[in-house]
């Protein structure tokens, strides 16, 4: 199977950017990204995220949903509310997050 970005989808949809910078200690914090992609997945109008983090340790996360109600309904929900919280306490020096609407999409993929 090969790397592919999230597929372009027919605007308007929502993106919500990520970026930070981890602490030292991230014990737990790849246990906690696995339950949440499984609870986003779930949420109707989720369409998927990209995720990369460069060698000095900036990480960028990009999640994308059909409207802003769907992106609410992530928001909002309890558990991802205590990763944030878990988060903040203890696993990023600092983050940015950025939630815009996407006007335009298009995507190229090499036939063979």
């Amino acid at each position: 199977m090969t790397t592919q970005p999230v597929a372009a989808f027919e605007p308007p949809y929502v993106m919500a950017v990520f970026s930070n910078v981890r602490t030292a200690d991230g014990t737990g914090l790849d246990e906690l990204n696995d339950r949440m992609e499984e609870i986003v997945q779930a949420i109707p109008g989720y369409l998927g995220y990209e995720s990369a983090r460069n060698p000095e340790g900036l990480g960028i996360t990009v999640a994308y949903f059909r409207d802003q109600e769907s992106l609410t309904v992530w928001r909002e929900n309890m558990e991802h509310q205590a990763a944030m919280k878990k988060g903040r306490a203890d696993w990023y020096e600092s983050y940015t997050l950025h939630v815009a609407t996407v006007e335009r999409s298009h995507g190229f993929v090499r036939n063979g």
